[in-house]
């Protein structure tokens, strides 16, 4: 198999990519670090869908063969080295609503339904246990509390953004296991960058709203006239962690952009709605 090139946003390389048989897959080195989960961001290669799908897509809903999609679980299943029935899904609606995810959970939206609705962050401490999220082009976002062994999962399109999920999920996470901001260690995955995100002034408006500290504006937007503004999703959820008190080391940012990687990477944008979905996995290890 020939390996793809891949664009990078920057000469530091953050994101690890890696190949289990045919699946490749992301992950975050600071993450790894932890030593107590496992995680993987997946990628347009490796699965069994063919077409606009092609070949690792994660969502039944958007018209795919149910059962290519069930093979591209069991491969990402093995990769991660879990069963397909570990695997909790969201519900997502780009709210800022999140479930505490329990034992009884497991399998929900791939072997069973879901008995929820409008879930976009996920939060758990039940080991074994690997919460799923799904993108393309929306920010997927990482949480491991290394102190009290709990796990957060979040996806953050620029609704989820405005309304700070990043901070959303770290309180939920305190309120169910006592997890305290300093021990997070977090991670902003592949979405669309700054470059490639342009926006309305309606939706402008609504940042420069929320993020109104000084020096905050010129950090997440570009005017580039018309109307039209260069919205920056990962310096925007970068600063929501940082005021929640996550520190700055123990924050990674992505530098892969969906959208400068359409072939490697499922994007809304770029396919204009013609695409499968990516996935963002990650759970809790069990300890020996």
């Amino acid at each position: 198999m020939i390996r793809m090139n891949i664009k990078r946003k920057d000469s530091t390389v953050k994101m690890r990519r890696n190949r289990s048989g045919k699946v490749e897959y992301l992950t975050f080195p600071l993450l790894e670090e932890t030593g107590i989960v496992r995680h993987l961001f997946s990628t347009r290669m490796g699965g069994v869908s063919e077409g606009i799908f092609s070949s690792m897509n994660l969502s039944y809903t958007r018209g795919d063969d149910k059962e290519a999609v069930d093979e591209n679980y069991r491969r990402i299943a093995q990769t991660l080295g879990c069963e397909v029935t570990d695997i909790v899904c969201s519900d997502q609606t780009h709210t800022t609503n999140i479930r505490v995810v329990k034992a009884e959970d497991k399998g929900k939206g791939i072997l069973f339904p879901k008995d929820y609705t409008d879930i976009d962050g996920m939060i758990t401490n039940v080991e074994g246990i690997v919460l799923a999220t799904f993108y393309a082009d929306c920010v997927p976002l990482f949480f491991v509390d290394t102190k009290r062994r709990a796990v957060g999962l979040s996806h953050s399109g620029w609704r989820g953004t405005a309304g700070r999920m990043g901070a959303r999920t770290i309180e939920a996470m305190g309120r169910e296991y006592g997890t305290r901001p300093e021990d997070v260690v977090a991670a902003i995955g592949p979405s669309i960058c700054r470059d490639c995100y342009e926006v309305s002034k309606d939706v402008a408006d609504i940042f420069l709203r929320e993020f109104d500290k000084p020096g905050q504006d010129k950090a997440i937007l570009d005017e580039k006239g018309g109307g039209k503004y260069q919205l920056d999703l990962w310096e925007a959820n970068r600063i929501v962690l940082l005021e929640a008190g996550v520190p700055m080391e123990h924050i990674q940012v992505t530098d892969i952009c969906t959208c400068c990687n359409p072939f490697f990477l499922f994007s809304h944008r770029a396919s204009q709605g013609k695409r499968g979905n990516l996935g963002a996995f990650l759970g809790l290890l069990p300890v020996n």
